[in-house]
């Protein structure tokens, strides 16, 4: 009676895992080797900072959910400890992986990523960790749509101040 229990426990976290995965737009798979509680609390709050949830998983249950997705592509990535970050934009997990990554040289390494329904090689997360968020975009463009007006108002301004200290 207990193994029916923990079967239908692991399907319950197999189906969690996919609709997971299913609602982010970036799942990245990270090997964390080595971390010491302080590390690997400090890497959390920074992925909570982020808006990215992260989880230890079990190797099986990803494969499993993959699977099930009709994913095959992280096979080989899913062995050792694997930890996975749940993240709602493209580019903030990787970037999180990338900068701990340094800091704690090979205990945190990042495997491979999801991105939007495609695989991702260990590169292809560097090269996502180099790349803008969306907020940095929207805020880039903004800026240069203001700069004009910008510039336009304050030469007005110093028409308005010449015509009045005249």
């Amino acid at each position: 009676m207990a193994n029916l229990e923990t079967k239908k426990q692991k399907e319950q976290i197999v189906e969690d895992i996919k609709a997971k995965i299913q609602e982010s737009k970036s799942v990245v798979l990270i090997s964390y080797k080595g971390l010491s509680v302080a590390e690997d609390l400090e890497l959390r709050r920074a992925f909570t900072k982020s808006n990215t949830e992260y989880k230890v998983l079990k190797n099986t249950l990803i494969r499993l959910a993959f699977k099930d997705l009709g994913v095959s592509d992280f096979d080989a990535d899913l062995n050792g400890p694997t930890s996975v970050a749940f993240c709602q934009d493209e580019v903030s997990a990787a970037k999180v992986v990338e900068e701990y990554s340094k800091k704690y040289a090979d205990k945190l390494v990042a495997k491979s990523a999801y991105v939007e329904g495609a695989y991702v090689t260990k590169e292809g997360v560097k090269a996502l960790a180099s790349m803008p968020t969306k907020a940095e975009l929207v805020a880039k463009m903004l800026g240069s749509m203001q700069a004009p007006i910008t510039n336009f108002a304050g030469v007005l301004n110093g028409i308005i101040r010449s015509v009045v200290i005249a």
